[in-house]
């Protein structure tokens, strides 16, 4: 489908990359990260595995693609990590100029039980703060459709609330597929005196079978309609793709025309969907 710019200079978009365990990946995220720069996006942003499990992994991409010329912002949670090794990280990130940081409860290690110093993002957002002043803008996470362990919706909205007043400058939220789960979320949060930007996070579609999986595990909704419109093609995937860009593109503009401050996607590694639900969206355009 054909769409026109609704994006603007004062909003920021940005990839997600998970850190590669193989040389053949990196090879292959290496080669992604080259199309998507080419894109001019804000920023990409690498995970952090459970309990810290891509510590290493992570640190090796951000710096990588950091000294590639991209602007990165590493995840970053003390799951499985003590103060010093995280400082250690940050003080690392902080001399190869990466001025941006997402920070996040993370997952314990396993076996770990509730013993971690610091198991909830809003202190991780005051450490960094503690430790390094303003060297960095900081992303947290939000849940329009809840986090899937929150005890309800007024709550999740409270944990939010206190990783603001820590000192977060802005929020990514889970991705979703009911723009009106967005609005009426970034509403409730600027009643309760919530007002950094909340930038959606935006998933493309191209597997049905893994959708579902991620989407069971993170607490996002895939409507009714949409279920059944993906369940409809099958084995034939290059439809579902192609169905898929159409709906996101679709889902993207909603959210811009609506006021989003930008879109963060979870590329998965990927570069061809994005990419066009991108260049649909004309979004190298927006300066």
């Amino acid at each position: 489908m054909t769409q026109g710019n609704s994006a603007s200079a004062t909003q920021n978009f940005s990839f997600e990359f998970f850190p590669p365990r193989t040389e053949i990946g990196e090879g292959k995220l290496d080669a992604v990260h080259e199309k998507l720069a080419a894109l001019k996006p804000d920023f990409f942003s690498v995970t952090y595995g459970a309990g810290g499990s891509t510590r290493e992994g992570t640190r090796k991409s951000v710096l990588r693609y950091q000294n590639a010329g991209s602007s990165v912002a590493p995840h970053l949670s003390f799951g499985g990590a003590n103060e010093h090794e995280v400082l250690g990280l940050l003080e690392d990130y902080k001399s190869a100029g990466v001025n941006r940081i997402v920070a996040l409860r993370g997952d314990l290690p396993s076996g770990a039980g509730s013993s971690s110093n610091h198991r909830y993002a809003s202190e991780l957002v005051s450490f960094i703060r503690e430790k390094t002043g303003d060297a960095f803008h900081i992303e947290v996470a939000c849940y329009p459709e809840i986090h899937p362990e929150s005890a309800g919706y007024i709550n999740d909205v409270k944990f939010f609330k206190e990783k603001v007043e820590a000192g977060a400058n802005s929020a990514i939220t889970q991705y979703f597929y009911n723009p009106d789960a967005y609005f009426r979320f970034v509403d409730f949060c600027q009643a309760q005196g919530i007002d950094i930007p909340i930038v959606p996070g935006i998933m493309p579609i191209s597997n049905y079978a893994n959708l579902t999986r991620f989407s069971k595990g993170c607490g996002a909704e895939i409507p009714q309609w949409l279920g059944h419109r993906l369940d409809s093609f099958g084995d034939d995937n290059e439809s579902l793709k192609i169905f898929g860009v159409d709906v996101v593109t679709e889902l993207c503009e909603t959210l811009l025309q609506g006021g989003a401050p930008g879109l963060h996607f979870y590329s998965m590694n990927l570069a061809n969907d994005v990419s066009e639900i991108w260049n649909n969206l004309n979004l190298s355009d927006r300066d």
